[in-house]
């Protein structure tokens, strides 16, 4: 009997996988998204809080360090307006049983919750299938929360890969690369005062760019370390069933926007 699992195996195969890991009450970390469906979900992870078995999902941009960085710099941007994802490049003939949201939207829409730290309280999305017949190949996804609003955009189509994250707040804005890790800071220089009319107007200067340290890992080996760790102290993990159901909820609602507009 193992210590601790990770199962990687094709999605549609993770709850009875999960389950017998879980039954043989063994600590385990599933690939993302958790299942092909929430409600498969749902049951894994109360298969996992019956048993009180340690499970973790593989969100790996949760470990990436520019994310990790990113989370910290968010108090000092102020007011947070909108967050904006763009996941987009060619289609990886290795996905059989999934959709472009499910697949790639997922990390973002989980990424998006974990900066403001809840779920949106609407989710709107248009997208379609323009190569692929059977599955959705683009989608644009637009999350609204209390005081801010998401927009993911993902595809299978553009012929170069991008990775990229960007956080606009009322005293500033920043943009990470998630492939270097690489972040840059723009601080916004304003100042409030009146025109000639006396009426009230907002002066914008230039924006002090700040050099951001990363110190740079391998989020897969990161994951898993963390994994082992939570494991060998018993402590919680970084990304719960809970907030992988979440992801995928949120996923769902996406996927019946747009396939209530597919013809």
């Amino acid at each position: 009997k193992p210590d601790a699992v990770s199962v990687c195996v094709p999605t549609a195969y993770h709850p009875s996988v999960a389950a017998a890991v879980i039954d043989a009450r063994v600590p385990l970390l599933v690939e993302k998204p958790l299942a092909l469906t929430a409600e498969d979900a749902r049951k894994i992870v109360a298969r996992a809080r019956e048993k009180n078995i340690l499970l973790t999902v593989g969100h790996v941009e949760r470990f990436n360090p520019g994310v990790q960085k990113l989370k910290e710099l968010v108090p000092t941007l102020g007011d947070i307006v909108t967050i904006q994802a763009k996941r987009v490049g060619l289609f990886p003939s290795q996905v059989a049983d999934m959709n472009v949201v499910t697949d790639l939207a997922v990390h973002d829409i989980d990424i998006i919750c974990h900066l403001l730290g809840t779920r949106p309280l609407a989710v709107a999305a248009s997208g379609g299938r323009a190569l692929i017949t059977k599955r959705e190949d683009y989608a644009d996804i637009l999350l609204r929360f209390p005081k801010a609003s998401g927009l993911v955009s993902v595809n299978w189509i553009t012929p170069i890969k991008i990775r990229e994250l960007s956080v606009t707040g009322t005293r500033g804005h920043a943009v990470l690369n998630y492939i270097t890790q690489d972040i840059q800071l723009y601080k916004t220089n304003y100042e409030k005062t009146h025109d000639s009319f006396g009426d009230f107007v907002i002066k914008f200067g230039t924006p002090d760019t700040v050099p951001v340290p990363v110190k740079k890992e391998e989020p897969l080996k990161m994951e898993i370390q963390s994994f082992l760790s939570a494991v060998k102290n018993s402590t919680p993990p970084i990304v719960t069933g809970e907030e992988a159901v979440t992801a995928l909820e949120i996923a769902e609602q996406a996927l019946a926007c747009i396939r209530k507009n597919i013809v």
